[in-house]
């Protein structure tokens, strides 16, 4: 069963130390977070290899959404609207998107899980989530250029 997780609250040890890596019992492999972006985006793709330098233990698998089979291997992508941000799907299948996503990578990661606990302060974690959609908005002309003609200011739904 997939969960969508959105604004949840995590104690301070938690958001400080990240959770441990979930065991798949049959084969004894450690299950790694999925981190789902726009493959597209070339701005989205910089984030993801700044990620994947601080990811030095391997926490996250790194998958575009344009990848074949993904929703076939999580049906619940297809649900919800790309264009709000990134997917973080958990190994107990919990889907965390856009500025919940960050936090949720931040407190996995060794440098920025000492930041991470500011999402957690009120008012921080509202402001996070309206930079973070406005960013979604307009992720491909921040990345300097477009192919497709779709570049430019939104204003993000909120």
């Amino acid at each position: 069963m997939v969960r969508f997780r959105s604004g949840t609250r995590t104690s301070r040890t938690e958001a400080v130390n990240g959770p441990a890596m979930k065991t798949d019992m049959a084969n004894g492999l450690h299950r790694r977070s999925t981190l789902v972006y726009d493959g597209h985006c070339s701005f989205c793709r910089r984030w993801v290899a700044r990620i994947a330098h601080g990811d030095r233990s391997g926490t996250f698998e790194f998958v575009p959404k344009q990848t074949e089979g993904l929703t076939e291997r999580f049906p619940k992508l297809d649900e919800g609207d790309f264009n709000t941000g990134m997917r973080l799907i958990t190994p107990d299948d919990v889907i965390h998107v856009g500025a919940d996503a960050a936090y949720q990578i931040a407190r996995r990661l060794r440098y920025w899980r000492r930041i991470a606990w500011l999402y957690l302060v009120p008012g921080i974690h509202s402001l996070t989530r309206s930079v973070y959609a406005w960013v979604a908005a307009n992720r491909k002309s921040l990345s300097g250029g477009c192919d497709d003609g779709t570049c430019g200011p939104q204003r993000p739904n909120l």
